[in-house]
């Protein structure tokens, strides 16, 4: 805010009259309107005494805050949104500017008014638009050096973009430091800039690690979703979950193995016999295929071996030892097929 916003606001907060302010202060009462309308500023020899009567601290007089509240930068983004609204660009940029000249150690409202900034001239015809660039990139750049790392994964994915459409891909590849090995986001970008810059096998191998990835983690909270379901025992929803783990599983073509085995815990748990057997029978059957996914069009261009005999074998013994757990399939002791599968 403005020193004449902020001598308004406390003002009217202590139900002062500009006249009676004027008064207290021995200044005229057009020489209040004018410090509150932003036409001229109090002498500097005004200020503590303007802070006394108001009862605010000199930093609150003169704005000076560490950094601004959600609200405030909210407050300051619908202000620069209706800007580009409703004025010219460059009126609008100019505006901008200033808000940033105010705070200039604020990285996340740095940061998003450049994207307004640029936003705007991605959507609509802008005069001169590659002009403000410079400044553009360099509110990006100084929201890199924000202390928040959402802000700074924010920042780094607008320069990313900015190089990318630039096709500036060299450029645009160092951004990609800027998050962690682990971020999905981070592979996603790097093979995008395969896939732009000809490096199609590449590209090919990228995207098709985020699939297997994405399969794995949307898998993982399928079913952590239906533990809880079950823990409630909503058993509909539960069943509903096991469903679309198993369409997840054919989807992605993670093969017969993937399908059966999120089935297997829901007929336990039910205590269904004739289904239970019946897929531990299948789960068995499938074994030497659990990694068939490799086979699929869908991941040709990962490098996954086929297991060994070995790896098949003792994989085997662990299912059966799991399928011999009493806690677990003691319903079936008295099944004779049961016995018979886990001999």
């Amino acid at each position: 805010m403005q020193i004449g916003e902020i001598i308004r606001k406390y003002r009217k907060e202590r139900n002062m009259t500009q006249e009676e302010m004027a008064n207290r202060l021995g200044v005229t009462a057009p020489a209040v309107n004018k410090w509150e309308n932003g036409n001229s500023m109090p002498d500097i020899m005004m200020l503590a005494p303007i802070a006394r009567l108001l009862e605010i601290s000199l930093d609150t007089l003169l704005s000076f805050q560490d950094e601004l509240t959600p609200e405030e930068i909210t407050h300051f983004i619908y202000e620069t949104t209706e800007q580009l609204k409703n004025r010219p660009y460059d009126e609008a940029f100019q505006r901008s500017k200033k808000i940033i000249e105010q705070y200039p150690n604020c990285k996340d409202l740095i940061w998003q008014i450049a994207v307004l900034l640029d936003a705007k001239r991605l959507t609509e015809e802008v005069p001169n638009s590659e002009s403000y660039d410079d400044y553009i990139v360099n509110c990006y750049t100084r929201a890199l050096e924000s202390e928040n790392e959402i802000i700074r994964n924010h920042a780094a994915d607008s320069l990313f973009g900015f190089y990318s459409r630039k096709e500036q891909y060299d450029k645009a590849e160092e951004y990609l430091s800027y998050f962690s090995l682990q971020n999905p986001e981070r592979k996603f970008k790097q093979a995008q800039i395969y896939s732009n810059t000809g490096r199609i096998d590449e590209a090919y191998k990228a995207f098709e690690e985020l699939l297997f990835s994405y399969y794995t983690m949307v898998s993982a909270a399928l079913h952590n979703i239906y533990m809880l379901a079950m823990q409630e025992n909503k058993l509909s929803k539960a069943h509903m979950l096991i469903d679309k783990q198993q369409k997840l599983a054919k989807v992605f073509d993670m093969g017969g193995y993937h399908e059966l085995t999120c089935r297997l815990e829901f007929e336990t748990a039910a205590k269904d016999a004739d289904a239970a057997i019946k897929t531990m029978e299948e789960i068995l059957a499938s074994i030497d295929k659990i990694t068939d996914f490799r086979k699929s069009p869908l991941y040709e261009h990962m490098d996954y071996r086929a297991p060994s005999e070995e790896f098949t074998a003792d994989l085997k013994e662990k299912i059966l030892t799991c399928f011999r757990d009493e806690e677990t399939y003691g319903f079936l002791k008295d099944d004779e097929r049961y016995w018979e599968l886990i001999k």
